[in-house]
Formats: C-alpha cells, sequence, structure tokens
C-alpha cells in the first residue's frame, strides 16, 4: 500500500509539474501574470505599520498569494517550477494521501491576504489535491490597503496607487480647489513627493509675506505657477508620446527632479526648457536615456 501511495505521489507531481508548464506557455508574453509574489516586495509597497501576533487559524487557501522565501519556486497558483522540489513535494503529497496530519504552517497576513513563511510544499501540496482550507499560525501586519485574492505586482502597485491618491484628495482637497482630478501616478510614494512640494513653495512665498499662508492658497498658488507651467512644457516637447505608460505627473515629477539636479551642479540660470531639452535631446549629455533610467530607478523603491 505504502508503494502505491508513493507511485502516486509522484504521479501527482509530474501533474502539477505540468500544470506549471501550461501555466507558463499561456502566459509567456506577460511573464509578471505567473510570479508568485514575494512578501517582502509587498511589505515594501504596503509599509505596514506594525505586526501581531494572531495565534492559530483555518485559513482559505484561495487567499494565499505568496511566500517569504519561495517565491521564486512555485508560480501564482503555487504549482511547482522545477523538477529539483519533487522529493519534498512527493513526501508531502504522500502524507496527505496517508491521512497524515502535519503540523500547522505558518503564515504572514498583510492587506487580508497570506503570504507562507513556512510550509511552502504544504500549501502547493493541498491546492493542487483541491483543499480549501489549511490550518496556520498567523502573524498579521497592519495595513489599510485591502488587497484581492489573484493579485500580481502590477495590479498590487496600481491598488496602492489608488489608495494614495484617495488619501491625498480627501487630505488636501486638492480636486476641489483646482477643479483638476487626474494627477495621477504609475508608481506609489508620488503622492508624498507632491505635497512636499505644496509645502516648499508655501515656504519660500511665507518668506515674503507676514503671517502664515493657508495650506489650500500655497496649494493653489504651486499648482498655477509650478505645476502647470511645467505642464505645459511637457505638452510643448511632446514627452508622452516618448513615454506612453506614463503620465504627466510622472513626468512633472522627474523634470523637477532633473531641473534641481541641474541648478545644484550649474547654477540657477538653467532654465525650465533647458532642463526639459536635457531629457529630450539625445546630443545633451542626459538625453532620454537619462529619464529612462530614472523611471526605472523610481519604480523600484
Amino acid at each position: 500500500m505504502s508503494l502505491f501511495f508513493q507511485n502516486q505521489a509522484e504521479e501527482d507531481f509530474n501533474k502539477a509539474r505540468n500544470k506549471a508548464l501550461i501555466n507558463e506557455i499561456q502566459n509567456f508574453l506577460f511573464p509578471d501574470k505567473r510570479k508568485l509574489l514575494s512578501f517582502n516586495d509587498v511589505k515594501k509597497v504596503l509599509r505596514p505599520k506594525n505586526e501581531v501576533y494572531a495565534g492559530m487559524q483555518v485559513v482559505p487557501i484561495v487567499k494565499i498569494a505568496g511566500s517569504e522565501g519561495r517565491y521564486q519556486d512555485f508560480d501564482n497558483h503555487f504549482l511547482p517550477r522545477t523538477n529539483m522540489l519533487k522529493s519534498r513535494w512527493a513526501r508531502v503529497d504522500e502524507a496527505h494521501l496517508n491521512d497524515i496530519v502535519l503540523p500547522p504552517i505558518q503564515l504572514y497576513e498583510i492587506g487580508g491576504l497570506y503570504f507562507v513563511r513556512d510550509g511552502n510544499h504544504r500549501v502547493s501540496v493541498a491546492k493542487m489535491q483541491g483543499v480549501e482550507y489549511i490550518d496556520a499560525e498567523v502573524i498579521s501586519l497592519k495595513s489599510e490597503i485591502k488587497l484581492k485574492p489573484h493579485v500580481t505586482a502590477q495590479t498590487l502597485r496600481s491598488e496602492v496607487v489608488k489608495y494614495e491618491k484617495r488619501i491625498f484628495y480627501t487630505n488636501t482637497q486638492f480636486g476641489d480647489l483646482t477643479e483638476d482630478w487626474h494627477l495621477d501616478f504609475t508608481s506609489p510614494g508620488q503622492y508624498d513627493v507632491i505635497y512636499n512640494h505644496i509645502l516648499g513653495h508655501k515656504y519660500f512665498i511665507n518668506e515674503g509675506v507676514s503671517g502664515e499662508i493657508p495650506f489650500g492658497d500655497a496649494l493653489i498658488s504651486w499648482y498655477e505657477k509650478v505645476y502647470k507651467p511645467i505642464i505645459h512644457v511637457i505638452a510643448k516637447y511632446r514627452l508622452l508620446k516618448r513615454f506612453r505608460k506614463r503620465t504627466r505627473s510622472d513626468l512633472y515629477v522627474w523634470i523637477v527632479k532633473q531641473w534641481d539636479d541641474l541648478k545644484t551642479k550649474y547654477g540657477d540660470d538653467i532654465s525650465l526648457d533647458e532642463a526639459t531639452k536635457q531629457l529630450t535631446d539625445p546630443e545633451r549629455s542626459a538625453g532620454p536615456g537619462f529619464l529612462r533610467r530614472l523611471f526605472n530607478r523610481n519604480d523600484q523603491t
């Protein structure tokens, strides 16, 4: 009987590997869709405030979305990506076939989804066998952003950006004050940059007057005197056609950074047009490659 279960476990692993290969072929042009989420990458994006021991729980398998350390060994369905996993995977499956109760797995919970700390093979076997729930010891990390099952790295970033926009617009009344509801970004963290730009502008204009300028007045002044002129230059040089996957607000942030860098290096006489030309003229030292490198660097933060 033991040999029967051993052979069955090996057959189950081969079926799991075949499914993983089919998943890889189906998503050949979209490799991110088949990747299992890295817990550390998700934590970096969500920036949870603290963690709490949540104890033993019965967790729905469908809500286990990633792994802390083995995310490269399994695909987004927790199917094994390499034959090197066969020995351990088959032993876990054989225990399942023999109704042997294994120790609870260990999970992190963040944003309503779970990430494996220990027990990746057990999760993989459970999914392959159609198990719906699994016993787990859970550590919960507090996050105000709630995630949906089957989230990918790209949709994760999108959800975070949407959340940040909602908080920014609510706290600053940006849309009501400017009638602009299209301050949009493609990567997280940029609304904090905008907020700091407004505070910097508020400090600058406050130096010339007595009394404290209201934040709303400073926001409108920044929007009219700083943001809109740069948006005009972006349209003038048709930068959105060069970087079709970016927004005008993305370009605003990166142009301001380039402008500040140039003024630090060459003095305050550098104009906005000159800073923009440094990004668009391939004969200049920065060239468009600079902006692309800047995009990539910001995407990784």
